[in-house]
């Protein structure tokens, strides 16, 4: 019999490239638009995995019913899996993910990101689309010979760091697992997270969700940066403070910040909700602000990063599938 995979939050791209890539693999893929949830969990029964995405509710009430209903995978389409309860799924679900499925596209929108920001690309695109060709309130900085601080340096920080370095800048780190080699061969010095908020020009988070790291930047932080810094946030939404962020920018304290996430984005991101008032307050108070960009997880959104996506997961499927080792299981 084939295996039956219940896949949540689908979207017509999903689709497309997971079909295309089941040709190889043959399984018996069920879509369904809705993130899982306590909700819509009984769309699980009779399936022997769930593909399941970064807005995802996977807690302990959800694997309860997922264990009931004969569940016996969750298969993460995403590097990030902090939206699994890992304690309540150890005794019967093995939970895989996909670690990296392109990091050069996030690390090139972050660089976007930073680029837009700094030179008003979305200012002078709303301008000129109107006819208004004046340069006041666009002057921007030579990024040449400024400092990136870079907190976490795993893949896509690392291809981020040496683009940097390519342009000139000076770039400063911190991880509590330094890679020296790698810091050795690209000029790059790592130091404490004090000094990086001090010294940065351009803080830009790649590090891993987890009770260490929510909240990176909150008040305390930001009092301890720059005037006028710049922060990027490709990575998750709760490495930020929201209030405090918004507290920043009111103050000129942050100067610029560009987001690819959000705290509270599982109701909005993803989605179209262009014909209906927006009723999260805050992230409305973040739209309203002309020196920050919003987008809506898309850094990686390329071809390539889905290719890799759909290839992974369907893999870490077969391979739970034939007995095999799950090389890219989850474990606590």
């Amino acid at each position: 019999m084939k295996t039956k995979v219940a896949f949540f939050d689908s979207k017509p791209y999903d689709e497309m490239s997971f079909n295309k890539v089941n040709e190889l693999y043959n399984f018996d893929i069920r879509y369904y638009k809705g993130h899982l949830n306590k909700d819509n969990v009984v769309l699980t029964k009779g399936a022997d995995v769930v593909c399941i995405f970064v807005n995802a509710v996977a807690d302990k009430e959800v694997i309860a019913e997922l264990k009931a209903n004969g569940v016996k995978l969750i298969a993460l389409r995403c590097a990030g899996y902090n939206n699994v309860d890992l304690n309540a799924a150890k005794e019967s679900l093995k939970v895989v993910r996909v670690p990296a499925y392109s990091p050069y596209a996030v690390a090139e929108h972050t660089l976007a990101l930073m680029l837009s920001l700094n030179r008003k690309i979305h200012k002078a695109y709303s301008r000129t689309r109107d006819g208004n060709f004046a340069l006041n309130g666009l002057m921007g900085f030579d990024m040449h010979g400024k400092i990136a601080g870079i907190i976490g340096t795993g893949k896509i920080a690392k291809i981020l760091i040496v683009t940097l370095r390519s342009m000139g800048m000076k770039v400063l780190a911190f991880d509590p697992f330094p890679d020296e080699k790698f810091a050795q061969l690209n000029d790059l010095q790592y130091t404490t997270l004090d000094e990086l908020y001090r010294q940065s020009d351009i803080i830009s988070l790649h590090c891993p969700l987890s009770k260490e790291t929510e909240y990176i930047i909150d008040y305390d932080s930001i009092n301890k940066m720059k005037n006028g810094v710049m922060i990027i946030n490709t990575g998750r939404g709760k490495l930020i403070h929201t209030h405090a962020l918004i507290k920043g920018l009111k103050s000129k304290k942050i100067g610029f910040a560009g987001l690819d996430v959000y705290e509270e984005e599982g109701d909005y991101f993803f989605e179209d909700h262009s014909n209906i008032v927006m009723d999260d307050d805050v992230l409305a108070r973040l739209l309203s602000f002309n020196n920050v960009i919003v987008t809506s997880h898309q850094a990686f959104f390329t071809k390539e990063a889905l290719q890799n996506i759909a290839e992974t997961t369907l893999q870490n499927i077969q391979d739970f599938v034939d007995g095999k080792p799950l090389i890219n299981e989850v474990k606590i």
